[in-house]
């Protein structure tokens, strides 16, 4: 589902004040050059992206690196050249307790920081209202059973019908919009298959499994504007051809999208 973090209430606030100080980087899609995990839009997406960059990349490439050496020296160190007269050495007790020692102590330290961040997965907020999202072969549909039930279907825009500034195999006929700064909870289910409803920027991805309701915060997010996510499960030949667009708006706007969303939809 999701993933970790490593942040105090302090280096949480200090992420997400560079967050919003880099407003460039909230279009959701994929930039020129970009390295690294998108931005998060919100405090969860930032945590996980800490989790991976400050602690799990690091380590990763750390215990990479010390394979990498002592696979070279064992290869330079035990040659045939250097050692005609094999040793029969078959144990070395230091060794292996070492070599079991040391990855429980890792697994350790990476447990709290974990466990934060799945708990903050599942954490229930102060929800203002849900947003149930059901995927179907192959679209989407999002309902908002606390506004009269309000629901539509958001299917990608074809490419000969795109118009300038939008994104092709990313922009959709009706996306799903939400106020800023406002806790909502998510219901995800299917019609038909496995999907997956997965936004980055949100620190989001969680299966639509027909017959079964799944929930999921969505924290506040932090600055307006359109992110983009995709289905991330393989659910038949036009999968890659459901796109996710959130439109994220003031709460004025929301209000007034609501009043011309009801006349359409009803």
């Amino acid at each position: 589902m999701i993933n970790i973090l490593k942040l105090t209430s302090l280096s949480l606030a200090t992420a997400t004040a560079g967050l919003l100080a880099t407003s460039s980087a909230f279009a959701a899609d994929p930039q020129p050059k970009q390295l690294g995990l998108p931005d998060g839009a919100n405090d969860l997406a930032v945590m996980l992206n800490a989790f991976h960059d400050d602690i799990l990349l690091p380590l990763c490439i750390a215990i990479s690196v010390f394979v990498l050496i002592l696979m070279v020296y064992t290869c330079w160190r035990f040659s045939e050249k250097r050692n005609p007269t094999p040793s029969k050495t078959t144990h070395h007790t230091m060794l292996e307790v070492v070599w079991t020692v040391v990855p429980v102590l890792i697994l350790g330290v990476l447990f709290i920081p974990s466990m934060r961040t799945l708990y903050a997965t599942e954490k229930s907020l102060d929800y203002a209202f849900t947003v149930k999202i059901v995927g179907n072969q192959w679209y989407w549909s999002y309902e908002y059973p606390d506004h009269d039930n309000l629901g539509f279907d958001s299917y990608m825009i074809a490419e000969a019908d795109l118009k300038p500034g939008q994104k092709r195999l990313m922009d959709v006929d009706n996306p799903l919009v939400i106020p800023e700064d406002t806790p909502i909870l998510l219901q995800f289910t299917a019609n038909d298959v496995l999907h997956n409803w997965s936004v980055s920027e949100f620190g989001i991805r969680v299966d639509t499994v027909p017959g079964q309701l799944s929930e999921a915060p969505l924290y506040p997010i932090h600055e307006p504007g359109t992110y983009y996510g995709f289905c991330s499960e393989l659910c038949g030949d036009l999968h890659s051809y459901m796109p996710i667009a959130v439109k994220v708006v003031t709460k004025d706007e929301f209000s007034d999208w609501l009043k011309t969303a009801k006349a359409q939809f009803s």
